[in-house]
């Protein structure tokens, strides 16, 4: 039930209470209309596309969203019917309006916006300045019952009496944008359950308990966040996922396609996340997997920027590299799967290959070195690679590669190369890079998005994992061994058909058997889960002692990025997906 508004008069001039209307016929020409009539308690106004009256007090100006809102002087005894309205107005269109004056307000209704999330406006042909009134805020102290509930609100001044979760932070960069959440982090519905009845009933609750704050500016790239303390993200507050919100204050509305909370007043307390140490594993050799974020250097001498999926300058790319030796050097594994690193040969001047001279010039080890599979694998412009230290692994046999069905064109080749740690047994590593869930409008028959909750080409992910498993059961490297790792990222989380397949082929999830609670790799629209997985057949199942995951990347905001030259050599967001380490006992 909504509180009702307090109203504190503090000099009012000729406002005129709302005509009573039981009869739900518009008053005569120049009679006033209540703000909560204009609203109606549906997803558009009753009256859209009439010529109102109406009064109400400016709750907030917002310049960078081309007007202000206005919200009733009196409001109605629905709950359903919201107070508020927004009136676009230019900057310096008279009268000048700021908070507290009270109006009255001729035109047309109007919704603005997306067509299912449009905002109730009045497109004013006459504003009168009436006087001064103030509004104390709604107070909120949960979420609504359901996401289009909101509606209830909508142009209102609301302020949130609980703490909110930061549960998605990849747009405050970009956008001054963030997602929180009324129940803490929240996770991919798919995640967390099959797809299916259960997914869903996952996913309805997220949005519920999801809402958007913005800055009250629809520029990019906003050149400092005026609601955080000290106004920019550092290294002592970075805002990470998991950091929680105390008194939030803003106007609801709906903007694209969504509703978001237009912060009005500055965030007043904000606990932060902190950033995690680098995850330490039992066992006498560490194997982790690496997300490059597309590592291309150009054309490996200083030029050839930008590229086409990587650094945009040279002094960019060696940023990146930077970033990621930092993040090797604090994992400190003996052997590293790559996804998203540049296809372009393993000449000294290849990515590959300046990447290793990188570790072995930045120590405290000098004995990297790389998987060379001639070309490849696979043509596509990013690809796989694997990385060991000479004194703590020996290469057994030659590499092998699968191109064959999705993997000529979609997913990325997987490359397999046999090991063996000190007198332990030969065992393979596969790094894979299954095709991702991007580009649905090229999707056709059974890749379409099937509404399931896994996103489009989740037929070419099952077959990949179908011909992975088919594959190694061939032995390709030819070395028979012990067992096997899988091991990189599978554009599908935990619950979803690839890795569903895979484990019902005997394949072990190691973080499941190491029995870590709700982990995670990659944050999207506001929403955790595992994109990048680690799976051993039972032969090397038993010989794993660890796993973890080191939340340096999908937590941080897009800030700390290789782009920025301030923070541009500290491991934090290195990528946008979590590096995984795992230990295991495979030198005897």
């Amino acid at each position: 039930m909504r509180r009702p508004l307090l109203l504190l008069p503090l000099v009012l001039a000729a406002c005129t209470q709302p005509a009573a209307d039981p009869s739900g016929v518009l008053p005569a020409e120049g009679g006033l209309v209540a703000i909560a009539t204009v609203q109606g308690s549906g997803q558009r106004s009753p009256l859209e596309g009439r010529r109102v009256t109406v009064e109400g007090v400016v709750v907030a100006p917002f310049g960078g969203l081309g007007g202000v809102f206005l919200q009733s002087l009196s409001p109605d005894a629905d709950p359903a019917t919201s107070e508020g309205l927004f009136l676009p107005r230019e900057r310096d269109a008279e009268p000048r309006l700021k908070v507290g004056d009270t109006v009255r307000v001729s035109g047309t209704v109007l919704e603005q916006g997306d067509d299912g999330a449009t905002l109730t406006a009045i497109e004013a042909s006459q504003v009168d300045l009436l006087g001064r009134a103030e509004v104390a805020p709604l107070l909120l102290e949960s979420a609504p019952p359901s996401p289009g509930d909101w509606e209830r609100y909508e142009g209102m001044l609301v302020r949130i009496a609980v703490p909110l979760t930061v549960t998605g932070n990849e747009d405050l960069s970009r956008y001054g944008e963030l997602r929180v959440s009324f129940g803490g982090r929240l996770y991919a519905p798919t995640e967390l359950a099959p797809p299916g009845p259960a997914a869903q009933g996952i996913a309805a609750e997220n949005a519920r308990l999801m809402l958007r704050l913005d800055d009250g500016r629809t520029t990019r790239d906003p050149d400092k966040l005026w609601f955080l303390p000290g106004k920019h993200l550092n290294d002592d507050a970075p805002l990470r996922v998991g950091s929680v919100l105390n008194g939030v204050t803003g106007v609801l509305e709906q903007r694209f396609g969504s509703y978001r909370l237009q912060l009005a007043e500055p965030i007043a307390g904000i606990e932060q996340a902190p950033r995690p140490a680098p995850p330490q594993v039992p066992g006498d050799r560490r194997i982790a997997g690496f997300n490059m974020l597309n590592l291309f250097n150009g054309d490996g001498r200083g030029g050839g920027f930008p590229t086409p999926r990587g650094a945009a300058t040279e002094a960019d790319y060696l940023r990146q590299q930077a970033k990621l030796v930092a993040t090797v050097q604090a994992m400190d594994p003996d052997l590293a799967a790559l996804m998203e690193i540049e296809n372009d040969g393993y000449g000294p001047d290849s990515s590959i290959a300046r990447f290793v001279a990188a570790l072995n010039a930045a120590g405290p080890h000098d004995d990297w070195a790389f998987v060379d599979t001639g070309s490849g694998p696979g043509d596509n412009p990013i690809r796989v690679g694997i990385l060991y230290r000479a004194s703590r692994f020996t290469p057994v046999g030659r590499p092998a590669t699968l191109a064959d069905g999705p993997f000529r064109d979609r997913s990325r080749v997987p490359l397999a190369q046999a090991f063996r740690a000190g007198r332990g047994p030969v065992f393979v590593v596969v790094a894979n890079h299954f095709k991702s869930k991007g580009g649905c409008a090229e999707a056709q028959n059974g890749d379409a998005d099937q509404d399931d909750g896994q996103a489009c080409f989740n037929a070419t992910r099952v077959e990949s994992a179908r011909l992975l498993h088919a594959w190694l059961g061939r032995d390709p490297t030819g070395t028979r061994p012990a067992g096997h790792l899988l091991i990189g990222d599978f554009n599908a989380y935990a619950q979803e058909d690839p890795l569903r397949l895979l484990r019902s082929e005997g394949w072990q999830d190691a973080f499941t058997r190491m029995k870590l609670e709700r982990p995670y790799s990659f944050v999207f629209q506001g929403q955790s889960g595992r994109l990048d997985h680690a799976l051993l057949d039972a032969g090397l199942a038993e010989r794993l002692r660890g796993a973890a995951e080191w939340h340096v990347n999908a937590d941080e905001a897009g800030t700390f990025g290789y782009q920025s030259e301030k923070f541009g050599r500290s491991p934090w967001r290195a990528s946008d997906h979590d590096p995984l380490l795992l230990g295991l006992d495979l030198a005897r």
